[in-house]
């Protein structure tokens, strides 16, 4: 017999509700937290699926799933995969795709990495930062260009505070970008590829608040914006490959551009999205999960590859699937919009809390 597993770390209120509900739902698949004594090479787990929720923090975890995916594990999300992206490359992606994304210049870490010196950079010209001022403008954002959760961002007005941040930003590679003035902003959950739920964010709220936002765009204009951030998130989460992930819009000019789309361990907890939030993703992801053990072949691969991959594979590009999606919106959050200035995508004025590991 097979299981369903649930692989985290300091987060507590998902990873349980998560099992008592995938194992309420059926009991072909027993769901539990996955327990690790020993690992030995092109040895199979228990698990016939593994939900992934914690190894992007833990190398010996990813090291874990990587073997247990080769030995048939439907690991979610894809640990290969993960391992490889960045969100620079996401957002390359995204404008192949066709989803509007912000101006975004690749930036050399400030400090050197490790064990190189100045023979290790020849290639590396000095940046050209008068034309990069001018293409991104100001204000603007400066933020790692493989990080995540709110971690060593920084809002930008003037060359000055740009050059003070990135030398706070030791062997990090950055992304700058532009600021995006909006009048809407959304944080969007992705399951299986073809599930989604839109929420209303406001990301400058303290962490707990964040959630506790307020649609603004009505009517029929509501409903266009709601029929194209979900052509774009499925377009991104299929090319992508991620079976579990989120992805951010801020809405300019009626038009929702993507902000971040790469979070395949997004937060879950009840106590900072909500009760009907909660209860949604906990369902989607039972649901999923129990899907994909279903069809998953002993011993083969039975991971999520983006069409991005597939395209790469076959030579031909495969493109998303958009239609029949599973959608859904956090309606009990929509209201009659307020007056108010449009609001530029930041964090908190102080520092962001860490997110948990």
């Amino acid at each position: 017999m097979k299981k369903i597993g649930i692989l985290f770390g300091q987060e507590n209120t998902f990873p349980q509700a998560f099992v008592d509900r995938v194992n309420e739902k059926q009991s072909t698949f027993p769901a539990e937290f996955v327990s690790i004594d020993q690992v030995e090479q092109s040895v199979p787990t228990d698990y016939a699926v593994i939900i992934d929720r914690i190894s992007q923090d833990v190398p010996f975890y990813k090291a874990f799933l990587k073997n247990a995916a080769l030995t048939g594990t439907a690991v979610v999300n894809n640990p290969f995969w993960w391992a490889a992206d960045e969100k620079f490359f996401n957002n390359a992606l995204a404008v192949q795709l066709g989803v509007p994304v912000p101006k975004t210049i690749l930036l050399p870490s400030k400090h050197r990495p490790d064990d190189t010196n100045h023979n290790s950079f020849r290639n590396l010209n000095n940046m050209d930062w008068d034309g990069i001022f001018n293409h991104i403008g100001f204000p603007a954002f400066m933020k790692p260009h493989a990080g995540g959760g709110w971690k060593s961002v920084y809002k930008v007005d003037n060359p000055d505070q740009m050059f003070s941040a990135y030398d706070e930003t030791g062997q990090l590679v950055m992304l700058y970008q532009e600021a995006i003035d909006f009048t809407d902003y959304f944080r969007c959950y992705c399951i299986g590829g073809n599930n989604v739920r839109i929420m209303p964010y406001e990301p400058r709220n303290p962490f707990h608040l964040r959630y506790a936002a307020e649609m603004k765009t009505t009517g029929d204009a509501g409903k266009k914006l709601m029929a194209t951030m979900t052509d774009y998130i499925l377009k991104l989460n299929q090319g992508l490959g991620y079976d579990f992930n989120t992805v951010e819009f801020a809405v300019r000019d009626g038009i929702p551009i993507a902000i971040d789309f790469c979070n395949p361990a997004p937060d879950a907890d009840i106590y900072s999205v909500g009760q009907a939030n909660f209860d949604w993703v906990v369902e989607a992801a039972a649901t999923m999960a129990i899907d994909r053990a279903e069809k998953a072949q002993a011993g083969k691969n039975n991971l999520t590859w983006g069409t991005f991959v597939r395209g790469g594979v076959t030579g031909n590009p495969v493109a998303p699937t958009t239609a029949g999606a599973k959608t859904s919106v956090s309606t009990e959050v929509i209201k009659e919009p307020k007056a108010g200035k449009a609001k530029k995508v930041a964090v908190d004025e102080a520092k962001p809390k860490k997110g948990k590991k």
